[in-house]
């Protein structure tokens, strides 16, 4: 049978350079497309057919050169043949290839750097969250690529909380994050819930980035751009996404703010703040500190030793949501990260990080947020 490997649909990225019959199976060599206007590449999602009881190998061959080659010692690909669970494949990483082998049963197997967020269920996602009772769905604008950018609103207590995910398109386990806390905000019968519904307002955008997700970029826009270097000084023509984004929070202003990601390299859940800006108070940094570490109280997938390093006094870049916010609003601000690769302190070797750890995070972060809300 004739083996096909493509990417043409929503959130697909890989480029074939050759595909070899070997004895008992097949040897593909591939390489990942950079983001449009970009170098930055690590995202991959495609599809290898005609392959049911053969031995495939799948070679990407441009590891060493991709935006975090630290990323992939220890990482294993994720794989599907239903598209619903996606498990950890056999893979290796050495002289900057990562090869990826499987023994499917199915006749098509989707392969990704993690499992994907479509733009089609973020639609089924902001059409049901839409339509429950006291949530408004508002499209703050379009993108460049003419996608909406959604915003729900959830809540009317005096609060004003900022939820937002996706500004690095091929981070999909912050759209997974979106899609378990909104699962809980919505659940009438949740007491976090119906407590955070009280005393917040919670403006939600489940993903930041539709034009990189749908082209299957790793971390830009559809101009290129890193949306988390734009939020000092956003533009329609650069970084509509920021600039309809910032614009928004100017209207309500901030009292807590999360922005939610995923991390390449460190095997681990954590949390990064703002303590570099240069109007920092005691009372925010005390605030960040508590939801960190009641946060690493409640779930024992967050932990509070591995992380990135912190900025110096007066040296935060401004360029960055979780600093700017912190700095324009005073706001309560941080940003989430979650693995590519599993956490290290519970590993899961069938999933690794998952779809279903994301969406329980999010509920986790809801909360340890309605356990602080009065004093936020």
């Amino acid at each position: 049978m004739t083996i096909s490997i493509t990417s043409a649909f929503d959130s697909g990225n890989i480029r074939v350079l050759s595909i070899i019959d070997v004895p008992q199976g097949v040897r593909a060599e591939l390489e990942i497309v950079k983001d449009h206007r970009s170098d930055f590449f690590q995202w991959f999602h495609f599809r290898v057919a005609g392959i049911a009881g053969r031995e495939v190998e799948l070679v990407i061959v441009n590891g060493a050169t991709s935006a975090y080659p630290d990323g992939w010692p220890g990482y294993r690909a994720r794989f599907s043949e239903d598209r619903q669970s996606w498990f950890q494949a056999d893979t290796g990483y050495a002289d900057g290839k990562l090869t990826v082998r499987l023994s499917p049963d199915a006749n098509a197997v989707w392969l990704a750097y993690f499992a994907p967020y479509s733009m089609e269920r973020h639609h089924d996602l902001i059409a049901w969250a839409g339509s429950q009772p006291g949530v408004a769905h508002r499209e703050l604008g379009l993108t460049l690529d003419g996608q909406p950018l959604d915003l729900l609103t959830i809540g009317d207590g005096p609060k004003a909380v900022w939820l937002y995910a996706r500004q690095h398109p091929g981070e999909t386990m912050a759209e997974w994050w979106m899609e378990g806390a909104l699962d809980r905000l919505l659940d009438e019968e949740d007491a976090v819930a119906r407590l955070l519904r009280k005393k917040a307002t919670l403006h939600i955008v489940p993903n930041m980035n539709p034009d990189g997700s749908r082209r299957g970029h790793l971390r830009t826009n559809a101009a290129g751009v890193n949306l988390n270097r734009e939020w000092h000084e956003p533009s329609m023509d650069r970084s509509p996404e920021v600039f309809l984004v910032r614009a928004a929070m100017d209207e309500t202003g901030v009292d807590f703010a999360m922005d939610v990601h995923g991390d390449e390299a460190i095997p681990a859940v954590f949390i990064a703040g703002f303590e570099g800006i240069p109007s920092i108070t005691d009372r925010q940094l005390a605030l960040y500190h508590r939801y960190r570490d009641t946060l690493a109280c409640r779930t024992p997938d967050f932990q509070t030793r591995r992380g990135y390093p912190v900025a110096g006094a007066g040296k935060a870049n401004l360029s960055m949501s979780t600093n700017q916010v912190a700095h324009r609003f005073g706001a309560v601000s941080m940003t989430l990260e979650m693995p590519f690769k599993d956490n290290d302190d519970l590993p899961d070797v069938d999933f690794g990080w998952s779809p279903a750890r994301s969406m329980q995070l999010g509920k986790d972060c809801l909360a340890v947020l309605a356990e602080m809300i009065d004093e936020i």
